[in-house]
């Protein structure tokens, strides 16, 4: 009689290293996939955040001063970050630059290009810019003359942000506003 003894082998197959690197392929993908969305998520949550802290502020101005900024009264359709009816710089200059260079109240500490930790501002930019890195866009509900600008959503302002396109319309159902992030 032959006595056949298979030996086996240590190790893995070749097949087995395969399915291994497979799984970790498909896991890594679903990780990457997942921190898009997270990030996203993110930049959003923060400019909802920013956008109030904004409005408390233009609330607390026309508390002391007995209205919001004014801005222009436009009416243009698509917008970009330069189109928009009132720029963030205008923001920039009555919640913080005319009270340090006034020395009278800062309404928001925090746009201090030199010290902000939002990152809405950098180096001597006089724009607030969202988590994307767009400008904020303003709309108050008083236009520079004092006629009541038709635009307005809100009664008192408009808040928003462009959103990850840095678009915008007049109409808030248009399709360019669908990632638009604001107080209206």
């Amino acid at each position: 009689m032959k006595n056949s003894t298979q030996r086996r082998r240590n190790g893995f197959t070749l097949i087995e290293l395969m399915a291994v690197i497979t799984i970790i392929v498909i896991l890594a993908g679903l990780v990457v996939g997942g921190m898009g969305f997270v990030n996203e998520r993110q930049a959003s949550e923060k400019a909802k955040v920013q956008i109030a802290l904004l409005s408390k502020a233009l609330e607390e101005y026309k508390l002391d001063n007995g209205a919001y900024p004014a801005t222009s009264n436009s009416t243009t359709g698509t917008q970009s970050v330069t189109d928009a009816n009132g720029k963030s710089s205008t923001l920039f200059d009555v919640l913080y630059l005319d009270g340090v260079k006034n020395d009278t109240k800062v309404y928001l500490p925090e746009l201090d290009p030199d010290h902000n930790k939002q990152g809405w501002t950098s180096g001597t930019s006089t724009k607030i810019l969202d988590p994307w890195g767009k400008e904020y866009a303003y709309r108050s509900a008083v236009d520079k003359s004092g006629k009541a600008n038709s635009r307005t959503q809100n009664p008192d302002f408009d808040l928003w942000s462009l959103g990850k396109d840095g678009l915008t319309n007049t109409n808030p159902k248009h399709r360019t506003c669908a990632d638009d992030i604001r107080n209206f």
